[in-house]
């Protein structure tokens, strides 16, 4: 599959394939050892891995979000961590989303770097968006407000679904979501018709 490399970090990277769901993916390096979070196959990516440093493990943030982490996980040697609650050794803490019986899912919040890493809380791809938001709540937490991803001060938001958000503006983009998510449901309903025409 091809994709594109978006989301260029000091510190990682993240790829993307332009298929109808847009499916992002990113690779995170602490002292140089590298975690791919909902990782999806394509030309090039282990090789990008492999130059960021020493494949540690990857991580699943959505127990249902499978994409390829099971086969990479396997071809980089390393464990796969499913919508895990803490991972020692490393700078990250995981943001409890959902922990529902056929939904799990947690935020990789990695403070020192103000990196947030979602895969279906936020989105920046049109589903997600309603009207000119630069990023949106997935519909059900539209609903169900994610109150743990408040007040984080992100400088950079990676979503698993577009391209990534950098600087003052990351943080404008989370907490906007956070505070019109509900109010703004039924301009987000408006829109999945226009959506459904022209693509996810």
């Amino acid at each position: 599959m091809s994709v594109r490399f978006v989301d260029e970090l000091d510190d990682g990277f993240g790829w993307i394939d332009d298929g109808s769901m847009r499916r992002t993916a990113h690779a995170l390096a602490v002292d140089g050892r590298v975690w791919l979070t909902d990782p999806v196959d394509g030309a090039g990516v282990e090789e990008r891995v492999r130059s960021l440093g020493e494949p540690a493990g990857v991580i699943q943030l959505i127990d249902r979000h499978n994409r390829d982490s099971a086969a990479i996980a396997a071809r980089l040697g390393v464990p796969l961590h499913i919508a895990p609650l803490s991972l020692p050794e490393t700078p990250f803490r995981f943001l409890p989303l959902l922990r529902g019986r056929w939904w799990k899912e947690v935020a990789l919040w990695w403070p020192e770097r103000r990196i947030l890493v979602c895969a279906d809380v936020l989105g920046t791809v049109p589903f997600f968006r309603a009207g000119d938001e630069s990023a949106g709540l997935h519909p059900f937490f539209r609903l169900k407000r994610p109150r743990a991803l408040a007040g984080l001060g992100v400088q950079h938001l990676l979503v698993g679904h577009g391209e990534g958000i950098h600087g003052e503006a990351a943080a404008e983009a989370v907490e906007h979501a956070l505070r019109t998510g509900r109010r703004s449901f039924p301009r987000w309903l408006a829109g999945i018709p226009r959506v459904i025409r022209k693509g996810y």
